[in-house]
């Protein structure tokens, strides 16, 4: 990222605007930004003795950041009575003469990301590790169960063909990456054409809608500390209102194999104990009560998805948008998807 944190977020300003929310008038302690995403701005700080943390756009956000943002806060909102785990939302602004774009604060998560490391006394015991992996898919089951209409948001997606619409929306935001100069082409992740004609033509069934995350894996996960248990699912972007098991097959792409590989390095060592991905079919389909037989079909769509998206930094790192050490790390990791999407096709 080109722009330091600094130059986005004015403590001061952010100050004043709490202040004028009704949150009191304690001064911002120790605010730094938080590493781990590449789509957003994150600043951790304390106020009145509470952690917190704002998020916001970059300067150069690959879609509509302020839109993004938006639906978030909004979402986060909503999911407040709820019992999905989730940062509890604090206040969000849309104005953007406060800050000069969307943001939003939320309360600080006490956990672990299990991605990172593994404390004790996860580390030491397989029976805990397998717990960890079912408690996720119990989460996405539990997010899905959700009634959005009653919570407010039935306006939030557009359920109806969402399906049908996923090859071409995404299809298009790759094809809309030509506008940064030295992009080569879709041609270098591969057959990723091959990829999207592969999911228009075997398009499941439809499913009842629910709630989206968009974005599961371990990497946006915090675990609590003294149990098996999810403390809260973050960096909710890519939320929406769809087909639930959208975030069950988004979780089996990034899912590592039996002997801890996967799209990316993970810290969580040692793999040994964690469900396979089998176990994680198994687990959703019981506490969901949803038909999972065409769950491939989602694991590659996740993976087609997932590589349009971490081209984008690619593209914008060689148009001086963005680090260019993390633009070319994130394309070998697209053309790697699209090879593992192949693999959930002939498998």
């Amino acid at each position: 990222m080109t722009e330091t944190w600094r130059s986005l977020v004015n403590i001061k300003d952010l100050g004043r605007w709490m202040a004028g929310q009704g949150l009191g008038d304690a001064p911002i302690v120790n605010p730094h930004a938080l590493t781990g995403g590449t789509q957003n701005v994150l600043v951790a700080f304390e106020r009145g003795g509470v952690s917190m943390v704002l998020r916001r756009p970059p300067a150069h956000a690959q879609t509509d950041g302020d839109v993004v943002i938006k639906r978030e806060a909004r979402l986060l909102a909503a999911l407040g009575a709820t019992e999905v785990p989730h940062p509890r939302f604090i206040a969000g602004c849309s104005d953007p003469t406060v800050l000069g774009a969307s943001f939003y604060v939320m309360e600080a998560v006490e956990g672990f990301n299990a991605h990172t490391a593994l404390p004790r006394p996860f580390d030491a015991d397989p029976a805990l590790r397998r717990h960890l992996g079912l408690a996720l898919a119990d989460c996405i089951a539990s997010l899905g169960r959700l009634d959005y209409v009653s919570l407010g948001l039935s306006d939030l997606g557009k359920p109806h063909g969402f399906l049908e619409r996923q090859v071409a929306r995404w299809r298009k935001q790759l094809d809309g990456y030509s506008r940064y100069s030295g992009w080569q082409g879709p041609a270098a992740l591969g057959d990723i054409d091959g990829v999207g004609d592969w999911l228009d033509s075997n398009r499941p069934a439809y499913q009842p809608p629910g709630i989206i995350h968009g974005d599961v894996h371990l990497a946006n996960v915090l675990y609590r500390l003294d149990a098996p248990k999810v403390a809260a699912l973050v960096d909710w972007e890519l939320s929406t209102v769809g087909d639930p098991l959208v975030d069950l097959g988004w979780l089996l792409c990034h899912w590592p194999d039996a002997d801890g590989r996967g799209v990316a390095s993970t810290g969580a060592t040692p793999w040994q104990g964690f469900p396979s991905a089998g176990d994680l079919i198994a687990r959703y389909a019981e506490t969901s009560g949803r038909d999972v037989s065409a769950i491939k079909w989602y694991a590659v769509l996740a993976c087609y998805k997932r590589a349009v998206i971490i081209e984008g930094t690619y593209a914008r790192a060689l148009a001086g948008l963005a680090d260019m050490a993390t633009g070319r790390l994130l394309h070998d990791r697209a053309a790697g998807l699209i090879d593992r999407a192949f693999g959930f096709v002939e498998a």
